[in-house]
């Protein structure tokens, strides 16, 4: 894919709100997400955001609005999940986005039309977008993994520098941004224990992720060549892979996470397309003092195009400031950039042993973490394990999270000589266990 007219920054929408600085959805975006009106009997259906509004992909498919290839897409999309769509393949998520972007622009003779379709976004309640079929989480930012063992007094494992370590994940609690997260149960050993007890997890913690959706899959025993592996990605999107510390310490030997991980893992409405990310991927490189990766896991085009600079914040809100409207205190702030495999490297490495992957298919980057102070997407790197609180706004602090509090995530991206677009929020709020001790 190659920049086009869809990422000229001097193209605007007759929508007024989509021309509005900092706004997450000017017309270069165009993201997708399955919604219907909240608190209603409505089918769930395909929308598109735009400025503060949605297009009800399911009213514009009723239009002649599109024709061939774009309606044809524009009526997949519709659907209660967008399985459909991913299944058209890349000319079709092209065509629909094109169609979506001349609809949508300044001199379109159909913005009446359009304009009958809209939804506001206020107005909405969301769903998971998709079927996922398979979820499968990284583990691939150095950044994360040294603030991570230097409490532990332990270091990164010699694996690190050679491939992208991954574990599968639960599908059945995943879940859209505004997700309860009950606090989950587990065995953990507490300090200077040295037998387990059961109970309710006490280091409750988030983890700030990209989720990169599968479009096209692979045939299995065929794998997907890194100079390849971006095309087979349909968007991306924001997700939480929440984490039960002190339960996941205990059980990660000699398997990985099992119960400090499938309780839930949330992911924000929106997905933004690989084609409206184009103008902000970055080249990936690696210190000349560290390994370079094995052939399979190295290309021209990964080297130049690899990454993508994804602006990314997090908060928490607790359940006081909440109730009394307070705004809350950004805690992080970094970039995608910095992650040390890219996606490419990953779709690559899941796949070079015949593993097939298919389109719906969810893969979470792991937590992504910068180099910096104010940089670690995940508390226990900010509260360097529990040790020092962190100051989370409004004299409350925090080592990991408590009953109550919403954590809240936000992404975006922004280059000279392009629009600023964004993912919109993801957030879960943390809810007492359910079951007893």
């Amino acid at each position: 894919m190659n920049l086009n007219h869809t990422h000229e920054l001097s193209r605007r929408s007759w929508l007024a709100s989509a021309n509005e600085v900092g706004t997450d959805f000017p017309l270069q975006n165009l993201p997708l997400s399955v919604f219907r009106r909240r608190n209603s009997a409505e089918p769930w259906r395909g929308g598109v955001a735009i400025g503060d509004q949605i297009v009800d992909l399911a009213a514009l498919a009723q239009t002649n609005c599109s024709r061939g290839e774009a309606a044809k897409a524009i009526e997949a999309a519709a659907a209660p999940k967008l399985n459909g769509l991913l299944d058209l393949g890349p000319n079709a998520w092209r065509a629909l986005r094109h169609s979506l972007f001349a609809l949508l622009e300044v001199g379109c003779t159909d913005e009446a039309t359009v304009r009958a379709t809209l939804v506001a976004q206020g107005e909405a309640e969301y769903t998971v977008p998709l079927n996922i079929g398979d979820y499968t989480d990284f583990y691939t930012s150095l950044d994360h993994a040294l603030n991570c063992s230097r409490p532990l007094g332990t270091t990164v494992g010699a694996n690190f520098d050679w491939l992208p370590i991954a574990y599968h994940g639960r599908v059945s609690s995943i879940d859209v941004s505004g997700q309860q997260v009950y606090r989950p149960m587990g065995q953990y050993v507490s300090n200077g224990a040295s037998v387990p007890v059961f109970g309710a997890c006490q280091r409750l913690d988030y983890e700030l992720e990209i989720g990169a959706i599968i479009g096209t899959g692979n045939s299995r025993g065929t794998p997907i060549p890194l100079a390849e592996a971006q095309e087979h990605i349909f968007g991306l999107c924001l997700l939480n892979d929440w984490s039960a510390r002190d339960v996941q310490a205990w059980e990660m030997q000699p398997l990985g996470p099992f119960l400090s991980k499938n309780f839930a893992t949330t992911v924000s409405p929106w997905i933004v397309t690989t084609e409206a990310l184009l103008p902000y991927r970055e080249a990936w490189s690696r210190v000349a003092a560290r390994p370079q990766p094995l052939a399979y896991l190295c290309s021209p085009f990964n080297r130049a195009w690899g990454a993508f600079d994804i602006n990314l914040e997090v908060s928490i809100l607790g359940a006081q400031q909440l109730a009394k409207g307070l705004q809350p205190r950004s805690l992080t702030r970094t970039s995608f950039r910095h992650q040390y495999w890219t996606l490419g490297q990953m779709i690559a490495h899941h796949t070079i042993g015949g593993c097939n992957l298919q389109s719906g298919d969810l893969i979470g980057s792991g937590t992504i973490s910068g180099p910096s102070e104010g940089e670690a997407g995940a508390l226990i790197e900010l509260t360097e394990g529990g040790a020092k609180p962190v100051d989370i706004g409004h004299g409350e602090t925090r080592r990991f999270l408590e009953d109550g509090d919403t954590v809240i995530f936000r992404g975006w991206c922004e280059r000279e000589g392009y629009a600023r677009i964004g993912f919109g929020t993801n957030y879960g709020t943390v809810l007492p266990s359910p079951v007893c001790d």
